[in-house]
């Protein structure tokens, strides 16, 4: 089961997931060309057309799931954008990759996490993987709580976001569009 959001798709759940299995794309670069394929059929005129090879830049890192793991996370997430030219988005992207990193650190008893950055065709995905297979969901906190206010964070700031089940936990991911935030 996958939970995903994004503001300007159709909600409805496809056949996949109304029968129960699970809908998760196919990996390696297939999985980058199958989100914007989907993606384009969603939004249609509001994505930018693929080529037939996108330049796909990637990275990722295991952290291990100690209060160190934020920090390490924002740093290289900082460099990696700074490597690929994107430091127009280092701010936001700092932000909310750290958000899901505390997420794993308050909400689960994992060991470790994976952190993976992507970047092709004018969107970057990051990713935050983690063994809980719990799904998120989104809290509606009074004013005077102190926490519970990071999937809304995410929800306002990035263009779309989920959560996917894998076989050993799940991944938390949200995507920003890379020309738009210059």
């Amino acid at each position: 089961m996958s939970l995903i959001y994004c503001p300007i798709r159709d909600e409805s759940p496809s056949s996949a997931q109304r029968a129960g299995t699970p809908a998760g794309p196919p990996p390696g670069q297939f999985a980058i060309r199958h989100r914007w394929e989907t993606l384009r059929r969603r939004v249609g005129d509001f994505t930018i057309q693929l080529l037939d090879d996108p330049d796909v830049e990637a990275a990722s890192w295991r952290l291990p799931a100690d209060a160190t793991s934020p920090g390490r996370a924002r740093r290289l997430t900082r460099e990696r954008l700074s490597a690929w030219d994107l430091e127009h988005l280092t701010e936001v992207t700092e932000l909310l990759v750290s958000e899901l990193v505390t997420n794993v650190l308050c909400h689960t008893r994992c060991r470790d996490l994976v952190v993976r950055l992507s970047a092709v065709e004018g969107l970057l995905r990051c990713e935050v993987e983690d063994c809980d297979d719990a799904m998120p969901e989104m809290a509606h906190p009074s004013a005077g709580d102190e926490c519970g206010r990071g999937l809304q964070l995410i929800d306002s700031l990035a263009c779309c976001w989920g959560a996917e089940r894998t076989r050993h936990g799940k991944i938390m991911w949200f995507e920003l569009p890379t020309y738009g935030l210059r």
